[in-house]
C-alpha cells in the first residue's frame, strides 16, 4: 500500500495571507515527497475560503517545478464545471510540464452552493451524468481526433493539444454508490473513496462495492487501484491526550463543511462560521470521542495497525487528508511523525510507488 497527500489551502479568517497559505502547501508537499509519498492530490472548490482551490491544475503545475518525483493529481475536478476539450488539454499540458506525472481525478460534485454559481443552479444530484460523459470524451481526445454528440456536450472533430507524455494519464473516479464503482471499473478507471465520519466498517463496505464491480467485469484485464482518503492526525505516544487536538480540529472542519453543504446562509467574502455544536446534539459521529475512533487519529503504532487492516482489505493507496483546521506547524508535525514512524512499516511498497 502506497501513501499520498490530499491537501488544500484552508483559511478560517484573514490572519494569514493566501500567499503564506500556499507556501505552506508547497512545504507540506515537498515534505511528503521526501517521505516517499507517491502523489499529491488537490481538489476543486469555488468561493470557499476553507478549501481554497478554484482549479487544482495551476497549483499542480507550480508543484511540478518545485518537486521531482511525486505525482500530481487533481483530486478532483468537478465534471459539470468543465468542457471535455478544456479538461483534456489542461491535464495534458500538466503532464508535459511535469514530464509525465499527471493523474486525473473526476467527481460529480457535492455542494449545491457551487452548482448555483458554476452550473446555472442545476441540481448537484445531476452531476453524475456529466462525470460519466466527460471521462470517455477526455480519453478519446487524448488519443487523437474525436467528435462528440452527447447529452451534456456537443462539439465537432477536435483533439487534445498538447498530447500527454504518458501513454494514458491515469483516471480516478470519486465513488460511493455501487453504480459509480461499476462505472469506474467498466471504463478502466481507478477508484477513490472516503468514509468521511464513519468507521472502518464503512471502508469495508466501500471496498466490497469495488470488489463486486471488478467481479462483474471479468473482461477487465488490469485490476484498478482503490484509494482511501481519510482525515489523518498522528501524535506522539508520549502525549496520551495528544489525539484531542486532532479530533477537535477535524470536528471544526466538519462543522464548517456542514455550514457550506447546507447552503442556507450567505457567506461573507468567502467565509462561513462553522455550524454551532448544539446543532449536532444527539449525533454521535460529530463528537470528538467518535472522531478519535473514526478519523485516522492516533500514535504511530495505532495508525500502523489500522493501515495494516486497510492493506489486508486490498486498499492500494492511503491518502493522508491534511485539511483539519489546525495550524501549519501542527500539520507539519503530524505529517513528519507519519513519515518517520508509519511509512517505514510500508517502505517496500512506497519505493515501488515512487518509481512507477
Amino acid at each position: 500500500m502506497r501513501f499520498s497527500l490530499f491537501i488544500h489551502m484552508e483559511r478560517y479568517d484573514d490572519s494569514i495571507s493566501h500567499e503564506e497559505h500556499f507556501e505552506n502547501l508547497v512545504e507540506l508537499t515537498q515534505l511528503a515527497e521526501a517521505g516517499g509519498f507517491s502523489t499529491v492530490w488537490i481538489g476543486e472548490h469555488h468561493s470557499m475560503e476553507y478549501t481554497i482551490s478554484p482549479s487544482p491544475i495551476p497549483q499542480l503545475a507550480y508543484l511540478a517545478a518545485r518537486t521531482k518525483t511525486i505525482r500530481l493529481g487533481s483530486g478532483t475536478i468537478i465534471a459539470p464545471f468543465w468542457d471535455p476539450i478544456r479538461a483534456a488539454g489542461e491535464m495534458a499540458l500538466l503532464d508535459v510540464i511535469s514530464n509525465g506525472r499527471a493523474e486525473l481525478g473526476v467527481a460529480r460534485g457535492a455542494y449545491q452552493f457551487e452548482f448555483d454559481r458554476m452550473a446555472g443552479g442545476m441540481s448537484a444530484a445531476e452531476g453524475g451524468t456529466a462525470m460519466q460523459e466527460l471521462i470517455p470524451a477526455v480519453q478519446k481526445l487524448w488519443a487523437g481526433d474525436y467528435a462528440h454528440d452527447g447529452e451534456v456536450w456537443k462539439f465537432p472533430t477536435s483533439t487534445s493539444v498538447p498530447k500527454p507524455v504518458q501513454k494514458q494519464i491515469p483516471v480516478w473516479v470519486a465513488a460511493r454508490s455501487p453504480e459509480s464503482h461499476e462505472y469506474a471499473v467498466a471504463n478502466g478507471c481507478h477508484v477513490m473513496v472516503t468514509p468521511l465520519m464513519k468507521g472502518d466498517e464503512e471502508v469495508e463496505s466501500l471496498v466490497e462495492k469495488y470488489e463486486t464491480a471488478i467481479a462483474n467485469h471479468p473482461e477487465i484485464t488490469k485490476r484498478p487501484d482503490i484509494m482511501v482518503l481519510r482525515h489523518t492526525y498522528v501524535h506522539s505516544a508520549q502525549e496520551p491526550e495528544g489525539w484531542r487536538a486532532g479530533a477537535e480540529g477535524i470536528q471544526k472542519f466538519y462543522r464548517t463543511f456542514d455550514a457550506w453543504f447546507g447552503n442556507k446562509t450567505t457567506p461573507t467574502n468567502g467565509f462561513l462560521e462553522p455550524s454551532p455544536l448544539e446543532k449536532f446534539e444527539g449525533r454521535e459521529e460529530f463528537t470528538v470521542d467518535s472522531l478519535h475512533k473514526t478519523a485516522m487519529i492516533g500514535t504511530p503504532d495505532e495508525v500502523v495497525e489500522r493501515l495494516r487492516n486497510y492493506e489486508s482489505m486490498g486498499v492500494t493507496e492511503y491518502s493522508f487528508w491534511s485539511d483539519n483546521t489546525l495550524s501549519h506547524e501542527e500539520k507539519k508535525r503530524s505529517l513528519q511523525l507519519f513519515i518517520d514512524e508509519v511509512v517505514p512499516h510500508f517502505v517496500d511498497s512506497n519505493k515501488l510507488a515512487v518509481s512507477k
